[in-house]
């Protein structure tokens, strides 16, 4: 089993931006006994009061990531080197409804505060949900926004998570 060195939120020093861009990540979440994944390309983290420390995610209402997660306290947000791409592409094209992509990708699923993570993660933020919302057309101020990212009208829900834990592969 991989070590991880559990640090505080507040002294996670990395830039978010290219471990969304080059690293790329997992969302995964479980609810009933049922843990899924889903390919994040998209969030970050930051400062929300009262909670302090914060990760926010989108996840499409199509995706079965959303189902289970609204049905969940907690969310985890696992970063991985580029070496995984493959394997997280595959979270990205194919459905959970359909297949266990988890049992499928070899991947190790651990958990921790009863939230799921991945061992072959280099990064993990483990959060507990105190937000949600489903972006609207009209929320954004670029017009054109919803037709080009949008064509089919589902917006993404955003979740805002209180960090919990971060965990750091040794």
């Amino acid at each position: 089993m991989k070590n991880f060195k559990e640090i505080q939120a507040n002294d996670f020093n990395q830039s978010i931006f290219p471990m969304f861009e080059k690293d790329w990540a997992l969302i995964a979440t479980e609810a009933g006994q049922k843990a899924n994944a889903m390919t994040a390309s998209c969030g970050g983290i930051g400062v929300l009061y009262p909670y302090g420390p914060v990760a926010f995610i989108f996840v499409r209402p199509q995706r079965y990531t959303q189902e289970l997660i609204q049905q969940s306290d907690t969310f985890s947000l696992n970063f991985f080197s580029p070496s995984y791409h493959d394997i997280l592409a595959y979270f990205g094209k194919v459905s959970g409804r359909d297949e266990d992509k988890i049992k499928k990708s070899n991947l190790t699923l651990q958990h921790t505060i009863d939230t799921p993570y991945f061992e072959e993660a280099n990064t993990v933020f483990v959060c507990k949900k105190v937000y949600v919302q489903q972006l609207t057309g009209e929320g954004f101020l670029d017009a054109s926004v919803p037709e080009k990212g949008f064509p089919e009208n589902d917006f993404h829900y955003m979740y805002i998570g209180k960090i919990e834990k971060v965990l750091l592969s040794d």
